[in-house]
């Protein structure tokens, strides 16, 4: 959170900062933090101004007080309609934010959640890639409990210090992992379990409907993040290579139900699809893509991005090809951390 004059200095009139800062999404508080008014910088003079997604001014630099607090815009924090109008703006204005704010994906707690009370079965029983869930989850500040074939390493936790500004206070986030097949020299793959939280520094799991919004959003994320990407059910080749085990949760995570990120990349699907050279080929079919090709159909899993073809559903190994400078496959198996962010 930045003081008004601060925040004008070193975001909005800097050169290089910027270039950044004015493609965000920002929200000031001239009363001390109760209510907070959201927009997009815009020039007005030798000031700044912040616009709203109807094109109101909703602030201007011109009057803030010496008092008037500034900090980032997140969509756990908006009504849903609010969070599509930006989206809408956004995506119509033709806005490339520097980083995904607008469409960040927003993991409410949900009526199960609410049920289980200190822990969340919201992401458990997927099947990762062991090493690549723990070099991703590595990256974004995790530390995960190194699994192998001897006495406690069959299972542990992955965990994460998260810190909620406004409150002032620390949260420890777990995720139980553990060996998912036989093999141990090294870990090939691990399956997940339930997400905790606790205070820093106690040891008692906290009930869910306490831990700060964004604080258990932005935990969700990671984990989210973690399943997306190396869950084997992201590799299209799986069946086809006649892998035996796991092959009841293959099939029903390769073309199950959406999650947030998934349900996000489908609503910017939405807005974008109208715009595409190729939009009468294009259609939004509950969790998929459906393309029309001249020989036969074909319908993409929004989360998983396998492929089915139609009339009869078989199961497509294609890659889907990405612009790059070598011509290697860029299934989504070899996704990265830095590629889904």
């Amino acid at each position: 959170m930045w003081a008004a004059a601060s925040w004008v200095r070193h975001y909005l009139d800097h050169p290089v900062t910027g270039t950044l800062a004015r493609r965000l999404l920002w929200e000031v508080s001239a009363d001390g933090g109760r209510t907070w008014v959201c927009g997009l910088p815009e020039a007005d003079n030798e000031h700044w101004r912040l616009v709203g997604p109807d094109g109101a001014v909703v602030a201007n630099t011109a009057t803030l007080d010496g008092g008037a607090r500034v900090r980032l815009w997140h969509p756990v924090r908006s009504r849903p309609e609010t969070v599509h109008r930006w989206r809408e703006h956004v995506t119509g204005r033709e806005i490339a934010q520097p980083l995904k704010q607008a469409y960040r994906e927003i993991y409410a707690l949900t009526p199960a959640e609410e049920v289980t009370g200190v822990y969340s079965n919201r992401f458990a029983a997927h099947v990762l890639r062991y090493g690549q869930a723990k070099a991703l989850l590595n990256e974004r500040g995790w530390s995960v409990h190194q699994l192998g074939g001897w006495h406690g390493g069959e299972d542990g936790p992955a965990e994460r210090l998260c810190t909620d500004r406004e409150s002032g206070t620390s949260w420890e986030v777990s995720l139980d992992i553990a060996v998912a097949d036989d093999h141990f020299d090294p870990v090939r793959y691990c399956a997940t379990d339930q997400v905790r939280f606790r205070r820093a520094g106690e040891r008692a799991p906290v009930p869910l409907v306490d831990v700060p919004v964004l604080a258990l959003s932005e935990a969700m994320r990671d984990v989210d993040l973690a399943v997306g990407v190396t869950s084997i059910a992201a590799d299209p080749q799986w069946f086809d290579r006649g892998e035996s085990a796991h092959q009841t949760y293959w099939r029903e995570a390769a073309f199950g139900e959406l999650t947030e990120s998934a349900v996000v990349r489908r609503e910017a699907l939405e807005l974008l699809l109208p715009r595409l050279g190729a939009a009468d080929r294009l259609e939004i079919d509950g969790r998929f893509l459906r393309v029309r090709g001249d020989l036969r159909s074909y319908r993409i899993h929004l989360g998983s991005a396998n492929i089915l073809m139609e009339p009869d559903d078989s199961i497509s190994a294609w890659c889907l090809p990405a612009k790059r400078r070598d011509r290697g496959c860029s299934c989504p198996s070899n996704r990265t951390a830095a590629d889904s962010r």
